[in-house]
């Protein structure tokens, strides 16, 4: 069996495959389905400094090839997080490699979640900041398509914690690579991408929005090609380990990432159809590996030939 240890920068994973932020609740959810340690990383469903009770419903609709989801990030906030039995408590008795997605509506937000998980970071080993929130001190623009907004976020982040960042890069922009440089350039240590498309879709009899929201975030296979381009994009831009995400159902589309030049994957969407998908994944770049002739799951990192 090929070695799938992969180093990110400050975070070494014994395996390249962690669960995308959303997608798999706050990994209590899946402990009767199998051990959390099998995984590279879990990443925790976003939190902020208070709790959200996200958008109404209907927050979910499913498209040909993926589905659209306007939860709203909806959570328990970072005291409950801390604190609550089913959050962190639970993930540090899992044994789990624990990564902790973070957001807010305000540079300061950001600033505040950071310093706070900071304050308590037993067994945390990284931060993902998503960057696709709404400043609301700025009529609403996200922060992952201002330039400017993006290494801000990531700059006092990178002022309160001593913790790898992963910055969360929004799909939705003209020129990824220059957002993959600001970031980088304000301190984070990873970039994962891509969040979800921005999408819409009408129910034709009731002519009404199928997501209450009006539009939400694209994912499954149909942005996988979409994703593919921008790792690689970005992969050639920064130096710095990249993630990929975007449409991953089994070890083929994560190899396909990491060919373009990802050092690791997430798995998302797949994981509503097929809680086992990540392990799935797992078996299916050791099965590639194994054909390959590779020792290394390194081998095949930004090894696509032109």
């Amino acid at each position: 069996m090929a070695d799938l240890t992969v180093d990110l920068g400050k975070l070494t994973l014994k395996n390249p495959v962690m669960t995308a932020s959303g997608t798999f609740g706050y990994g209590f959810e899946y402990k009767d389905y199998f051990d959390l340690r099998r995984l590279g990383a879990v990443v925790v469903k976003g939190i902020a400094m208070k709790p959200s009770h996200g958008n109404p419903t209907p927050r979910v609709a499913e498209t040909h090839g993926g589905m659209l989801n306007a939860i709203g990030l909806q959570g328990p906030g970072v005291e409950k997080f801390l604190h609550g039995d089913e959050y962190m408590p639970f993930l540090r008795k899992s044994g789990a490699v624990v990564i902790v997605n973070i957001w807010g509506k305000s540079i300061e937000e950001y600033r505040d979640v950071a310093a706070r998980l900071e304050a308590e970071k037993e067994d945390i080993s990284a931060l993902e900041i998503n960057i696709s929130c709404p400043n609301i001190k700025e009529g609403g623009v996200a922060f992952g398509t201002d330039l400017n907004l993006a290494h801000q976020v990531v700059a006092k982040v990178r002022e309160v914690t001593s913790l790898p960042l992963i910055t969360k890069l929004s799909p939705n922009v003209t020129k990824i690579a220059d957002f993959a440089r600001a970031v980088a350039d304000a301190g984070s240590d990873m970039v994962s991408l891509i969040n979800t498309i921005t999408g819409m879709a009408i129910n034709i009899n009731t002519r009404r929005p199928k997501i209450a929201n009006l539009t939400g975030g694209l994912s499954g296979p149909a942005v996988k090609p979409v994703a593919v381009r921008m790792v690689y994009e970005v992969s050639k831009a920064v130096k710095i380990p990249v993630i990929g995400m975007g449409g991953i159902m089994d070890g083929d589309d994560a190899v396909e990432f990491m060919l373009a030049g990802a050092s690791a994957v997430a798995v998302g969407t797949a994981i509503f159809a097929d809680p086992y998908a990540p392990l799935k994944v797992i078996d299916g770049i050791n099965a590639y590996l194994e054909r390959q002739g590779c020792k290394s799951v390194k081998e095949i990192i930004g090894g696509m030939i032109r």
